[in-house]
C-alpha cells in the first residue's frame, strides 16, 4: 500500500473514471472548448461537463501554489465569476513532481486535459476533484489582484450536511449550495475561502493537519469541540487546514481542542480523502492557546470498585520509556488508580515484528512497572495470548485486552482452563453465576471474531464487599476500516463495518443474558474500545432486552466524547453495567484525545461502583 502523504496519482486516469460514469470510454478528444471559462468546466454538478476534453486559452489569477510532494500545481480563479452559485470559479493545476514556474498574482491562460481525481481511488468512496492534467500556461500579466476569499462562517454553512441518495451517488445532481454543507463546499472547490478567529476542533496531528469550525455554536462540547452526536448530522461546518507555507517560514501550529486560530485563515478550498474539504492556507491566522487542562477524576471511596478501560494504542516493549511513563501517570494520577483497569491493544512482547511471538508479559510488566514508579499500585494483571497473526490490528502485533487489578483492593478469581481456542461458559457455583474458566474468552471461534480481538472475561471479588462478586468484559470490537466517509460522494455512505460490530455485540449480549439468568443480580461490567457510537446499531445490540445499561447515556450531551477524529468528538469507548449495579458514578477522563501530544489517542473512563 502507498504511504498515507503519496496516494496522489496522476489525475488524467480520471478521465477514465468519467467515461465510466457515462456507460462508455471516454478518450480524451483534441477538439478544445473555445471561449472556455473555469465555471464551464467546473460546471453544475460534482463531475466537469468537459471531463476528458482539452481546453485551451482558460484565463484566471493564480492564487496559490503547490511547490512540494508528488502533487504539485497551483489554483487559478476567474475574477470574473457568473452569477450561478453552483459553479466553481477555480481549478487545481495538476503538475505532477514539478514545480510550476508561475506566481501568485499572474494572470494567466491555461490549457490541459479536464479531469476528474479520486483521492485513494475511486473505490475509496470519496468525492473527485475537478484539474487540468498535461497543461500548458502562457503569463500574461504579473501583480494582479487576488479574488476575495468567500468566508466561511456559520451563515455560509447550511445546516442540512447532505442531499439522500439511498446510499447511491450524489455526483450528477445538481449542486444546491444553499441547501447542504457538502454542495456549499462543492460549490467553492478550488476557490480561495477563509475563517476569522476559528476554533480547533481537531488537534494538529503528525501530518501538520488540523480541524476547525465554521460554526463554533453547533453541538459545542464543554471543552470546545465539536460533538458528533448522530448519524443524522456530521457538523458540516468542520474544516481541515493544511500550510502552504514554507515550514522555515511558518511553522505549523501545534493546536489542541478548544484553542482558536485567531486572526484570517485563507487559501484554496481543496477535496482529499483524510478529513474531506481542506483550507490550503497562504495565511495562517495565529495560535491562541485556550486549552483546558488535562483531567483528573477523583479518588474512588473505601466501598467504591472503581473499573477503568483505556486503549492504550499499540503498546509495545519497544515504545519509547516515555510512552509508558505517560500512561503510568495517567492512571495514577489522573485517573486515580482504579482497582481494575481493561486494557486494549497490548501488543505482544516483540511489537510489530511478525516472528510468531504471542506472550505480551513483557509489555504489561514494563507498564506496571512504571505505575509503581509513578507512585500507583503494585498491579498484577491476567489475560489470554491469542493464536498468531488472528486478531486483526497491525500486522505482527497480536494486539489484546488484559486486565490490571490491584490486589490490595479486589481479588480475581482464577479458574483455570482458558486459553485462546476455548470458549467461557456460564456455570452454577453455589447457586450464583461462576465461569468456567477465568479469564476466558467469549466464543473465540465464532466468525464474528475473525481477524478481531476476542473478549476477555474474569471474575473479580472486591474486598471492600466480602462475599460480592463482579464480572467485567474487557472488549475491543472490529475497527471502522473500510468504512465510507462521512463526506462521501455516496449519501448515507455505507458503514459496512458495523455488520461485524453487530455481530459481536450480540455475543457478548448473550454472555451477559447467561450471566443474569443464572443470577439475576450479578453485577456485570462490559468495559473496551467498541469502536462505535452510543446511537450506533452495535450499541443498541448491545443493549437490547435492558441486560446493560451504557454510562455514556448519564451524562450531560456536552461530555459524552471520548475519541476525536477529524473534528468530530465522539463516543468509541463504554463502560456499560448491568440491572444490579445502580449505584455509580462515571467518568470520561480527557487526557489525550484533545491534543497534539498524546500518550494514545483514546481518553480513558472510569466507573465507580457499589457493588
Amino acid at each position: 500500500m502507498p504511504s498515507r502523504r503519496t496516494l496522489r496519482r496522476p489525475a488524467v486516469l480520471g478521465t477514465v473514471v468519467v467515461a465510466a460514469l457515462a456507460g462508455g470510454l471516454l478518450g480524451v478528444q483534441s477538439a478544445s472548448a473555445a471561449g472556455t471559462r473555469i465555471h464551464d468546466i467546473q460546471g453544475r454538478t460534482r463531475i466537469s461537463p468537459l471531463a476528458g476534453k482539452q481546453v485551451d486559452d482558460v484565463p484566471g489569477t493564480v492564487t496559490a501554489i503547490r511547490s512540494f510532494g508528488s502533487s504539485r500545481g497551483f489554483w487559478v480563479q476567474d475574477p470574473h465569476p457568473d452569477d450561478d452559485p453552483a459553479t466553481s470559479e477555480a481549478l487545481f493545476v495538476f503538475t505532477g513532481k514539478e514545480t510550476p514556474d508561475v506566481a501568485v498574482g499572474d494572470a494567466v491562460t491555461v490549457g490541459g486535459t479536464v479531469s476528474e481525481y479520486y483521492p485513494g481511488g475511486r473505490d475509496a468512496g470519496g468525492q473527485s476533484v475537478t484539474e487540468l492534467t498535461d497543461a500548458t500556461w502562457t503569463v500574461k500579466a504579473s501583480g494582479q489582484p487576488l479574488p476575495a476569499p468567500v468566508k466561511l462562517d456559520a451563515s455560509a454553512i447550511p445546516a442540512a450536511y447532505a442531499p439522500g441518495a439511498g446510499g447511491g451517488s450524489i455526483e450528477s445532481r445538481t449542486l444546491r449550495p444553499a441547501a447542504y454543507a457538502l454542495d456549499r463546499l462543492e460549490s467553492l472547490e478550488g476557490m480561495r475561502v477563509s475563517v476569522v478567529n476559528a476554533p480547533v476542533v481537531g488537534p494538529t496531528n503528525t501530518h501538520h493537519e488540523l480541524w476547525v469550525t465554521a460554526t463554533p455554536g453547533h453541538h459545542r462540547t464543554a471543552r470546545g469541540g465539536t460533538r458528533y452526536g448522530s448519524y443524522a448530522d456530521p457538523n458540516g461546518g468542520r474544516l481541515k487546514v493544511q500550510s502552504l507555507l514554507p515550514f522555515s517560514q511558518r511553522p505549523f501550529p501545534a493546536a489542541n481542542v478548544g484553542d482558536r486560530l485567531t486572526g484570517t485563515t485563507t487559501g484554496p478550498l481543496d477535496y482529499d480523502n483524510f478529513g474531506g474539504y481542506t483550507l490550503q492556507a497562504t495565511a495562517l491566522g495565529t495560535l491562541a492557546a485556550h486549552t483546558p487542562a488535562p483531567e483528573v477524576t477523583r479518588k474512588q471511596t473505601a466501598d467504591e470498585l472503581a473499573v477503568a478501560t483505556y486503549n492504550v494504542e499499540n503498546l509495545a516493549p519497544d515504545n519509547p520509556q516515555a510512552t509508558f511513563d505517560r500512561l503510568a501517570r495517567g492512571l495514577v494520577h489522573h485517573l486515580a488508580a482504579p482497582d481494575v483497569v481493561a486494557l486494549e491493544e497490548v501488543q505482544d512482547d516483540s511489537g510489530a515484528k511478525d516472528d510468531g511471538t504471542v506472550t505480551a508479559g513483557v509489555t504489561l510488566k514494563k507498564l506496571t512497572d512504571a505505575v509503581k514508579a509513578a507512585g500507583g499500585p503494585a498491579y498484577a494483571w491476567r489475560s489470554i495470548d491469542p493464536q498468531n497473526d488472528q486478531d486483526g490490528g497491525q500486522p505482527g502485533g497480536n494486539i489484546r485486552v488484559a486486565f490490571l487489578f490491584n490486589p490490595q483492593r479486589v481479588a480475581f478469581t482464577d479458574v483455570q482452563g482458558g486459553d485462546a481456542s476455548t470458549p467461557v461458559r456460564v456455570v452454577d457455583d453455589h447457586g450464583r453465576a461462576g465461569l468456567s474458566a477465568s479469564p476466558g474468552r467469549i466464543a473465540p471461534a465464532d466468525p464474528a471474531w475473525k481477524s478481531s480481538r476476542k473478549p476477555l472475561v474474569g471474575e473479580f471479588a472486591p474486598r471492600s464487599q466480602p462475599g460480592s462478586r463482579v464480572f467485567v468484559i474487557a472488549n475491543h470490537f472490529n475497527s471502522k476500516g473500510g468504512d465510507q466517509g462521512l463526506d462521501s460522494r455516496f449519501q448515507p455512505p455505507a458503514r459496512s463495518s458495523e455488520t461485524q460490530r453487530t455481530a459481536q455485540a450480540r455475543l457478548v449480549n448473550g454472555f451477559v443474558r447467561e450471566l443474569l439468568a443464572k443470577d439475576p443480580k450479578a453485577g456485570v461490567v462490559v468495559a473496551g474500545d467498541l469502536n462505535d457510537y452510543q446511537f450506533s446499531p452495535a450499541l443498541k445490540a448491545l443493549t437490547a432486552g435492558g441486560v446493560l445499561t451504557d454510562q455514556v447515556d448519564k451524562l450531560p450531551a456536552a461530555e459524552r466524547y471520548s475519541y476525536v477524529y477529524q473534528g468530530n468528538s465522539q463516543v468509541l469507548d463504554h463502560l456499560l453495567t448491568s440491572r444490579a449495579l445502580t449505584r455509580t458514578d462515571y467518568d470520561i477522563v480527557h487526557i489525550n484525545a484533545e491534543y497534539a501530544d498524546q500518550a494514545s489517542d483514546h481518553d480513558p473512563q472510569v466507573l465507580r461502583i457499589r457493588p
